[in-house]
């Protein structure tokens, strides 16, 4: 059986023809294979801490950035809270619009992302240190809510390392044998970073005196710096900071009192010169991480692991004094309880016990 042969002219017609399409094509870059990936809209709702936070409201829009500058596809947009009464407007704005992830900075906003995730069930939603609660508190497991949950006691420990050797070592300006933390409010994560710093200071030092004191608040500087102060006056000469915005004013009661602080979430290093280290967590990272799940269609909802010392997302940064950074006690004694919380022998409390 004989092919059947185009004429030379017919087939010429056809190249002419096709070169229009092809040149198409190769504009793309791609010819016909390519695809254009489709949008991912991100809409990020800050606690009441707000971006300018220094902590962990601005990690997570660092999460953010980073995403939308490696997915060239992912794009971002942020609503930021001024009070618990823009929660459930700020989320279902976003999810009404059709965003395809969801993200609530914030253990606050747990009750707000159960409500507004049950309303969008198809819409994803992540919420930084917490899971989906009813209006009760009660936990929520949800196949659309990534719970991103960090292991802040052990953060709270290496630091805690620092304070109590300090202390026993007799490095601290007032010599008292105290030392304090300032808290925002009374919740799970901020409860975790102290249970951790007291154990560890405890077990470094066991006759240190450590007090406690919460603002109720994690925005305004000044309460914090009240408390910070008051803690100060009553011998504390390391002050740790678990209060968001509001305990940067306690890093600068620190520096007006010529005592240490210690920062929280970040490296506040910058913040104040009494800055000593800082308990980090990754919070930029656990962002990424869920806008990633969404872009590779790797979603886990309630399945999502939690952020420990050992998978890096939580640990320390040192702050601004070489002499006692660089000490060779205090950095041998660090790797000690890291490698022991690390391989499970050390397990510092995530629970309030004062």
């Amino acid at each position: 059986m004989k092919r059947s042969r185009l004429p030379f002219v017919t087939l010429g017609l056809l190249v002419l023809l096709l070169i229009p399409a092809l040149s198409a094509c190769g504009s793309t870059g791609g010819g016909a294979a390519a695809t254009t990936a489709p949008t991912i809209k991100v809409g990020l709702v800050t606690d009441t801490g707000g971006l300018n936070d220094k902590g962990f409201n601005h990690l997570a829009y660092v999460g953010l950035q980073k995403a939308q500058q490696d997915f060239k596809n992912v794009k971002g947009e942020v609503k930021q809270s001024t009070s618990d009464a823009d929660y459930v407007p700020n989320l279902t704005a976003f999810a009404s619009q059709g965003d395809n992830l969801v993200i609530a900075v914030g253990f606050l906003m747990a009750a707000a992302v159960g409500q507004v995730a049950q309303e969008f069930p198809n819409v994803h939603f992540a919420i930084i240190d917490s899971t989906a609660s009813d209006a009760k508190g009660n936990t929520l497991t949800l196949a659309n809510v990534e719970p991103l949950l960090f292991h802040e006691q052990e953060a709270g420990a290496l630091v805690g390392v620092i304070a109590g050797m300090l202390e026993k070592g007799g490095q601290t300006k007032l010599h008292k044998n105290v030392i304090s933390a300032v808290g925002g409010v009374s919740i799970p994560p901020v409860d975790r970073y102290i249970a951790g710093y007291r154990w560890a200071a405890q077990m470094e030092d066991p006759g240190v005196k450590i007090l406690v004191g919460y603002s109720n608040d994690f925005s305004d500087p000044t309460p914090c710096k009240s408390i910070a102060t008051n803690q100060i006056g009553q011998g504390a000469d390391v002050v740790f900071q678990v209060a968001g915005g509001c305990g940067l004013g306690a890093l600068q009661a620190g520096d007006t009192a010529g005592v240490y602080s210690i920062g929280v979430d970040t490296d506040q290093s910058a913040d104040a010169t009494s800055v000593i280290a800082s308990a980090v967590k990754r919070v930029d990272i656990a962002t990424y991480d869920a806008i990633k799940d969404v872009v590779n269609g790797s979603f886990q909802g309630s399945n999502e692991g939690q952020f420990t010392l050992a998978n890096g997302g939580v640990g320390f940064a040192p702050g601004n004094f070489p002499n006692i950074n660089n000490d060779s006690a205090i950095t041998a004694e660090l790797t000690r309880v890291e490698n022991g919380i690390k391989n499970g022998t050390m397990t510092p409390p995530a629970t309030r016990t004062w």
